[in-house]
Formats: structure tokens, sequence, C-alpha cells
């Protein structure tokens, strides 16, 4: 399907804006609840389908508005479920979105930026470079269609995480908009605490995060255990060092009563050591926080390998000896370049 590229897409409106443009328009502000309801809880994907409205306000929502499903360029299942769908964007830009699923739910992990500024080098997203952030509508119609995918497995789409392309605190405005749509009851009524946004760590963002009052998880891409090592994976890290970092989560956890997540990759003879695990006892000591251990997925334009397995365990036992909660993450959608770390800014 083509999308009507003079026309504004919907999905970009809060529920509070939807509101106030039909009531500019002569209709009752319940409305904006039906349509909604037909557009995040039924999955719909045209104006044409919501029957309980007149057809003289279909037919003035088609002329203002586009709904358009989003363009799937390709899609690829990995052996173990995970499916990586390419969209197609109006201006042909090309992101990556990923279903996560388990036994019972499934989880979709969103791309908020075509590229990212931000170069870690260890990562696939910033090869391509950076175009520019995702609309509110972009973001949500990715959830949107995974949610339909979900449904015909028949494990419904339960959780989101904001790990796919891009720094998601670099385009804040979009996202938490996306984010209050996703939450409210009249959107996609999924619970704050099973959103989770990943940052490499913008701290200004984090510290307005924090006053946002809204309950959703944390996850602090660390990846390094003081300066000097995260210099070497991380260009960030010199505009918002480590320490810095360090007490800007502090305060988040004072400001908010919520536990961070540290995202932290293992790779073989640098961050997996002992000397790493010593050092992030030190810094993280008596924070309300755990650590995600990360095995790194294979990218060809790095030249790091993963640890071994025993590896992984001794460093997860050493942190855990001094008092640091981790877990160990299982790669998902290795095989399908769908994992941490391995997707792209596909060209246009």
């Amino acid at each position: 399907m083509t999308k009507n590229t003079s026309k504004q897409d919907v999905r970009n409106l809060s529920y509070e804006e939807l509101t106030q443009r039909l009531e500019s328009m002569g209709e009752k502000s319940f409305r904006a609840q039906q349509i909604f309801e037909w557009i995040y809880q039924k999955g719909a994907v045209s104006f044409d389908v919501m029957t309980n409205l007149s057809n003289r306000l279909r037919e003035g929502l088609k002329q203002e508005w586009d709904l358009s499903p989003p363009m799937i360029a390709s899609k690829q299942v990995s052996k173990d479920g995970a499916t990586k769908f390419l969209l197609d964007l109006e201006d042909h830009e090309k992101v990556e979105t990923v279903l996560i699923p388990t036994a019972n739910r499934t989880t979709v992990c969103v791309s908020t930026q075509a590229g990212c500024k931000f170069g870690c080098r260890f990562c696939a997203s910033g090869l391509g470079g950076w175009t520019r952030n995702l609309t509110v509508a972009e973001i949500l119609a990715q959830i949107l269609h995974v949610k339909e995918e979900a449904k015909k497995r028949k494990k419904p789409l339960s959780h989101v995480v904001f790990m796919g392309t891009g720094e998601n605190l670099d385009t804040y405005e979009n996202l938490m908009k996306a984010i209050r749509i996703i939450n409210s009851k009249e959107g996609l009524h999924i619970g704050a605490r099973r959103i989770t946004i990943s940052t490499v760590g913008i701290i200004p963002k984090i510290k307005r995060l924090a006053q946002e009052r809204i309950q959703v998880e944390l996850a602090v891409s660390l990846h390094g255990y003081n300066d000097e090592s995260r210099n070497k994976l991380m260009p960030v890290n010199k505009r918002y060092p480590f320490t810095d970092l360090i007490q800007a989560c502090r305060d988040y956890i004072e400001e908010t009563n919520r536990q961070i997540t540290f995202e932290y990759i293992l790779i073989q003879g640098l961050t997996c050591t002992e000397e790493a695990a010593q050092e992030l006892a030190k810094h993280l000591k008596g924070m309300l926080c755990k650590m995600n251990l990360i095995p790194y997925n294979p990218v060809s334009e790095f030249d790091h390998n993963p640890p071994t397995e025993s590896e992984m365990l001794a460093f997860k036992e050493s942190l855990f000896q001094r008092g640091i909660h981790a877990t160990l993450r299982t790669p998902r959608g290795q095989d399908v370049s769908a994992a941490c770390g391995q997707l792209r800014h596909a060209s246009k």
C-alpha cells in the first residue's frame, strides 16, 4: 500500500490532540476514544473499517489523515523464533524492528532513529550513519505491526523495549509522546513497567526523564568499567564521562526510587576481566541496580570476540561475590543479525 504523503499520519496525534482536532471539526470528543480503540486495540489500518463512525466522518478522516500500514521490505525468521522486519519508510529510509517471542508472550524491539550518531565500536547501528529521528507514527507503526504478528502466533504483545537502531533519548519528545500512547488506556494500554528505554548515557536527558513521573524501566548502556575502558568502545564517553554518568544514575534512582539496569557487553580480553569486575563493584556499590551481561554478537566490521561460556560465568560469579546482581542474556535472533548490536541502518 502506498502512503499518501500529502496527509499527516493520524498516529502522530496524542489522544488529547485528536480530541481537539475532532472538536474543531464539530465532532463529539468521544469519537477520539473510538478512533484510538480502532487503531491501537483493534489494529485498524484504514478508516473504512471504523463502522461505528458515520460515513461522513470516515470520509472526513480520510481527507484529513493517513492511516496506512508500514511497508515491509523484508522479513527474516530466526531459528529461535525471533523475527526481524525491515520497514521501508515514506522517504525510503529503512529501519529494523524485531519480534522476540517467549513461551507465552511477545516483546517488540523498537527503533527510534534512522541510523545512529554515536558510533559505539561494537554495534552495527551506527555504521551507516544517521539521517533523522523517526516520527511518533513511525515508532508506533513498528509496535502495531508486531502486535498483529504476535496475535497470529497467539502470543500477545506485552513488552516494549526501545533497543533498536538509534539513541532513544536523542529523540526525546517523539519517544515520550509515543510512550504515553503505548501506556494510555485509550492506546495500547501496556504498563509503564513493561516499557524499557535504553540509552548510551545522555546525562541531561536522564535528568529530564527523572522528572516525567512515569514508571518506565531505564537501561543504561555502560559497556565499560571506567573512563579508559569506556572510551575504547563508546565515543560518547568523552562528552558524558563514566564517573559523571554513574552520578547521574545515582541521582535518577534517588529522584524516582526506580532500579536502573546497566547493559554491559562481554568482549573477550577487554570487558570480561577480573579488573573489570573489581572496578564495576567499586563504582556500583550500594546502588539500586542490576547488570544485564550481553555476550558480544558478531559484527563483521569489528575485530572482537565473545568470551567463552566459562569466562562469562566466572565474570558473573565475580560480580555476585562483590554484591552486584547480574544476569547473563541469551542471544536471540543472532542467525538473522537481529541480536543486540546487530541491527543496522539500511541504505535507501
